[in-house]
């Protein structure tokens, strides 16, 4: 893919092809396409798509030590259980960052009327979509890892989202190359941005069977109470 810099295990994504599905976009705004709304959101896809430019970088990283509830990956100590128990025969793992890009958070940034924030929002999470999977194709064409799972800081109580800190000291500078920065609160901005850590599996682990998340929105697979054993957690 052109746009993509490789400086020794990283590798940053800059020129990811972002197209919105406008069909997809009505129907995820909960918006009839002939509505009187809907002229103005056509708009703001045609701006969003003039400057949008999502982003991405991922690396290659190494897992240096295992203890019973921490990992240690290039040197950075990470504290859950999960992953410690789904990295136990893993030796390398992939962290990354994706982003829908600074240009659509200043883009955004304009607006306050909160439905047509609610749209932008939409239109932020279809660009980081396309950066995520171009990520993922990416590390798939380039490392052949196989069947992969992903963890993501923030996204399960036994990886909270203070674990942002050290994923960000994993990458140093480079998630400030891509525009991405973390608060003191460990939030993320532009605020459709993820980070997480990609790896090989054998078994088909979403973080999703650890959420007990009701209604859920980005659910792909359902809540699955018996794996807490398996983890050796209490909720």
């Amino acid at each position: 893919m052109e746009g993509a810099k490789d400086l020794m295990n990283l590798v940053t994504l800059t020129e990811i092809p972002f197209k919105i599905d406008v069909e997809a976009l009505f129907k995820h705004i909960h918006l009839h396409p002939d509505s009187d709304d809907a002229a103005q959101v056509k708009q703001m896809v045609r701006e969003a798509e003039a400057i949008g430019r999502p982003k991405a970088i991922y690396q290659l990283s190494f897992v240096d030590d295992k203890r019973e509830r921490q990992v240690v990956v290039d040197g950075v100590t990470f504290s859950s259980r999960i992953l410690r128990v789904n990295l136990d025969s893993v030796h390398r793992v992939f962290p990354y960052i994706a982003t829908c890009g600074m240009e659509l958070q200043a883009w955004s940034d304009q607006f306050d009327d909160m439905l047509v924030v609610f749209w932008a929002d939409m239109i932020k999470a279809m660009a980081l979509t396309a950066a995520t999977s171009a990520l993922h194709q990416h590390l798939q064409n380039h490392y052949m890892p196989g069947p992969t799972a992903t963890m993501n800081p923030g996204s399960l109580s036994d990886w909270p989202i203070s674990e942002q800190k050290p994923f960000f000291r994993l990458f140093g500078d480079a998630a400030a190359s891509i525009g991405v920065t973390l608060s003191s609160s460990f939030l993320m901005t532009p605020n459709k941005s993820v980070t997480g850590v990609q790896f090989s599996t054998e078994s088909a682990y979403v973080n999703c069977q650890l959420c007990p998340r009701e209604d859920c929105p980005g659910r792909r697979a359902p809540y699955d109470e018996t794996l807490f054993e398996k983890y050796d957690l209490v909720r």
